[in-house]
């Protein structure tokens, strides 16, 4: 696995401002005499050199200016949009609630056509329940201090989630077994959770696999993550969400879901832990 989950963002950040170098070298400017010509401090362009501090918008083209290649701007703004927007902060993508983030990856979903899911901590986003998601989306509200529109962004979730019964879509899923004892709200929610679990798993287009307490470990627990075909991988930390793009790092993911399917139980011996899990809340 890569040394950090945000290596594939910053090594992009550090390519804008490789080329960013480049331009300044071939318009023959020292660091200093560009900082003049953007009415910077000398400091601030050493930081944006060295991607110690990412460029916004006007910054781009300032300094493209300032190297007279005007030209070049249009390109590098859009490559460091892409490098924002593989580490993104929670607060910041729920600053106005969280409706919002469901409904902005509906055009993911639906253009997917496998999905590869691995959890460890909760039962993943398109197999939730209403009420368990309402329950956890409410729980991180109040932790991230964003607003609560639990309700609305647990609905918004639902809505998402008709690509598990409509469309060609697949969905191999894996939880270990831990997700179906972590109490996410009442008795009643998880209960009614589990149950759409085991409802959810006889659908021809799932295939649900659990990993259980006793299997022996040859990948340990890793975060949350969600491969979207080939083509992309989104993280989820605590503080933020790692959007993966580079190939070399989608494969990595590839082969960790591929090492932690064989440790996970599918079919009856799957079932039947969802089931004692189920029992087991009394």
């Amino acid at each position: 696995m890569p040394s950090s989950p945000s290596s594939s963002a910053q090594a992009a950040r550090q390519v804008i401002a490789a080329r960013l170098r480049e331009l300044r070298i071939d318009a023959e400017l020292t660091g200093h005499a560009l900082a003049l010509r953007c009415g910077w401090s000398p400091a601030k362009s050493s930081r944006i050199e060295h991607a110690r501090t990412p460029p916004s918008d006007a910054d781009i083209r300032a300094w493209c200016a300032a190297c007279g290649a005007v030209e070049q701007a249009r390109d590098l703004i859009a490559a460091n949009h892409q490098a924002d927007q593989m580490y993104v902060h929670w607060k910041k993508l729920h600053r106005h609630g969280m409706r919002r983030a469901q409904e902005e990856v509906v055009p993911l979903y639906e253009s997917t056509r496998l999905f590869r899911v691995y959890c460890s901590n909760v039962v993943p986003g398109m197999v939730q329940t209403e009420a368990y998601a309402s329950t956890l989306l409410s729980t991180i509200a109040a932790f991230q201090g964003t607003p609560d529109d639990s309700d609305v962004a647990a609905a918004s979730r639902l809505e998402r989630s008709h690509v598990v019964h409509e469309g060609n879509h697949h969905f191999a899923l894996l939880l270990e077994e831990t997700v179906l004892r972590y109490r996410i709200g009442t008795t009643e929610t998880m209960a009614g959770q589990l149950g759409y679990l085991l409802t959810v798993m006889a659908l021809p287009n799932v295939s649900l696999g659990i990993i259980p307490f006793t299997a022996q470990r040859r990948v340990w627990p890793l975060e949350a993550f969600y491969l979207f075909d080939d083509r992309r991988v989104s993280v989820e930390l605590l503080t933020a969400a790692v959007n993966v793009s580079a190939p070399s790092e989608i494969a990595v993911y590839a082969q960790a879901f591929s090492e932690l399917a064989g440790l996970a139980v599918h079919g009856s011996k799957a079932r039947a832990l969802i089931t004692d899990a189920l029992h087991s809340l009394g």
